[in-house]
């Protein structure tokens, strides 16, 4: 998303709207060659212009200059014409509502989808506290949207925010550069977009951390000649050799970005003048047996630094990032140098982008979703995968997986598994609200407390002081904390339900071992048929007795108690009787907790053992008998 889009943005004089468009169009010929989308994308720009013309931003600017940067972005990557109209488009409503209509009869519903759902994300209040819960705002992010362009748009927009942050105040400066190095920079690095993540992060530390920033920049700018004359160097030598190999090479140099230069003082704990491997070298060749080739000349030409040899292309990165990376030492300085080829090097800047071909018709190779990675799919996208909301949706189940991203009255980001209902919920905010449940809101409306919660809704919590769990509750809960802590409530104050608690769990056990189940005679008595259960002592988790239990010693588990378990530090799984109140104040219990249950060995079982222990007795019988 740079080189031209960074060429377009550098004639910042350029005001007139006629102007503009014919530069679009200098800059980015592949639109104007094709007749259809020049009309449409003139026909948008002109729509945008007269309903816009007299706007201006809070900065004097004209309002239309940030969406035409918007599109050059996105051109960069030779998106389709109707990604190119929504970059136009895509915060119209914020300043014009009423032409919601004109945009979905004019430019199609694909247009007006796109905008739609890049408005939904930028009417988000995105308060990330943790990682993990900007972790969970970025797959949001994919959970609100059925079109990949719709993340595209959304990116192109914060990177031109952030490539023009200076015309905001310092306070809205650092809010939305935070944002950006929490949610989107990350984002962009899922998607193998490594241009957009490398300029978004470099960005986001001159707003959010500017002394830094200009620090390493003061570093990184002396002897800048020098340097330069040393690159050159290594440049050249690289040349030579690969000439002398036969191999056809582009060799690249380049300083670390900033934010890459931070990261390593941070983890080393020095300043940027103690760094000295700032510099690195980027070799593309047209084969993957030519980067192997390669490495090996570069080793020969300059000596290797133990452990800082990479092989990406064997072993690729989660997002499908693929390359050799190597560090050696060159006229006495370390030296980065990477390794691929030029279509791993366009994967590598552009990722989900890079594959998405601008003429219908190109290239009709299908890709099957069942051989590729989640990310490599994203990146193998076709033009006539693009508008595919079926494949689109199956990429994102797979990213996802069985999870929904619903939110809090303040904002907050909840993640819960598909399925989850309110009480769900009210126990992943708090316990005490958990228990105190009575009703609750979905955007505003009453919903059943069982039903399935959905995608992006806001969920608002009614409670009672008197109301407290049931056990109908826990037939529709799906969290581990809220099951826990609904039977923990049940065992400690329902009799019932610890009654019908142990004899479930001495009927399962029963089942285990392939016995009928207890019956009762008609007349009230218990049949005289029943077998007896017999207890080994030991802890069964599913198939298996065979690891380490500690019984509890504040509650002391006796076979056939109700009991439970959890993975404790160091003494294996610990079993505490189920209605014990010192494994209910155990620290993140939920997580922690495993399913246990008394081991059984069954008359069956013991008939079978005595049968054995006979047979073997009447074979050393007949065996005494032979000899006498």
């Amino acid at each position: 998303m740079r080189e031209k889009s960074e060429k377009f943005e550098e004639n910042k004089e350029i005001t007139d709207p006629e102007l503009l468009l014919h530069t679009f169009f200098t800059t980015f010929p592949i639109y104007e060659e094709n007749e259809e989308d020049c009309k449409k994308i003139t026909a948008a720009w002109n729509y945008l212009i007269n309903k816009t013309k007299e706007l201006k931003r809070s900065c004097g600017k004209p309002y239309y200059l940030h969406p035409m940067r918007v599109a050059c972005i996105l051109a960069n990557s030779k998106l389709d014409s109707d990604a190119i109209i929504a970059g136009f488009f895509h915060n119209i409503e914020e300043v014009t509502p009423e032409c919601g209509d004109d945009i979905k009869n004019l430019f199609g519903e694909a247009v007006h989808k796109i905008i739609s759902d890049t408005s939904k994300i930028t009417s988000l209040k995105i308060k990330n506290k943790t990682l993990q819960q900007a972790d969970s705002i970025r797959k949001m992010l994919f959970a609100m949207i059925d079109d990949i362009r719709v993340i595209l748009v959304k990116m192109a927009d914060r990177l031109d925010r952030m490539r023009n942050l200076k015309n905001v105040s310092t306070t809205a400066q650092k809010a939305i550069a935070q944002e950006v190095i929490d949610i989107w920079a990350p984002l962009a690095s899922r998607l193998g977009m490594a241009d957009v993540k490398s300029e978004l992060e470099d960005l986001s530390l001159k707003y959010t951390n500017p002394d830094v920033f200009q620090q390493i920049k003061a570093i990184v700018a002396q002897k800048k000649n020098e340097r330069a004359e040393y690159l050159e160097k290594a440049v050249q030598t690289i040349y030579k050799s690969a000439e002398k190999a036969n191999i056809h090479v582009v060799v690249k140099s380049r300083a670390k970005h900033f934010y890459s230069i931070y990261q390593k003082m941070r983890k080393r704990n020095k300043s940027a003048d103690e760094l000295y491997d700032l510099l690195a070298l980027r070799i593309l060749c047209n084969e993957v047996s030519e980067c192997y080739t390669l490495v090996g000349l570069v080793h020969s030409l300059w000596k290797p630094m133990d452990g800082r040899f990479k092989d990406y292309i064997a072993m690729p990165k989660a997002n499908g990032y693929k390359s050799l990376h190597t560090t050696v030492i060159c006229e006495g300085k370390p030296l980065e140098i990477q390794i691929r080829t030029f279509e791993m090097h366009n994967i590598a800047e552009h990722g989900v982008a890079s594959h998405w071909l601008y003429k219908k018709g190109t290239n009709h190779d299908m890709v099957k979703a069942q051989d590729l990675s989640i990310i490599n799919q994203l990146k193998e996208l076709r033009n006539e995968h693009l508008n595919d909301e079926n494949f689109f949706n199956q990429l994102k189940s797979e990213l996802l997986g069985d999870e929904i991203y619903v939110f809090t009255p303040k904002g907050d980001v909840v993640e819960l598994p598909a399925g989850s209902s309110a009480i769900d919920f009210a126990y992943h905010v708090h316990s005490a609200i958990g228990e105190k449940i009575v009703g609750a809101k979905a955007d505003g409306k009453i919903i059943p407390l069982s039903t399935a919660l959905k995608n992006t809704q806001i969920i608002e919590i009614i409670t009672n002081p008197q109301a407290h769990p049931t056990e109908n509750q826990l037939k529709f809960v799906k969290t581990s904390k809220a099951k826990q802590k609904i039977r923990a409530w049940l065992y400690q104050n329902d009799p019932v339900f610890i009654a019908e608690a142990q004899a479930q769990q001495q009927k399962d056990a029963e089942n285990q071992n392939n016995q009928q189940p207890i019956r009762k005679h008609k007349s009230g008595t218990w049949g005289a048929n029943v077998k007896t259960v017999h207890y080994t002592g030991k802890i069964r988790i599913g198939d298996t007795t065979n690891f380490f239990v500690t019984i509890a010693q504040c509650c002391k588990p006796k076979s056939g108690d109700p009991i439970v378990g959890y993975i404790s530090r160091g003494r294996g799984v610990t079993v505490h009787k189920a209605t014990c109140t010192t494994y209910q104040r155990i620290p993140d219990i939920e997580h922690r907790s495993i399913e246990v249950m008394w081991d059984i060995d069954t008359n069956e079982n013991t008939d079978k053992k005595s049968k054995k222990k006979n047979d073997k007795n009447k074979q050393k019988t007949d065996d005494n008998e032979k000899q006498d």
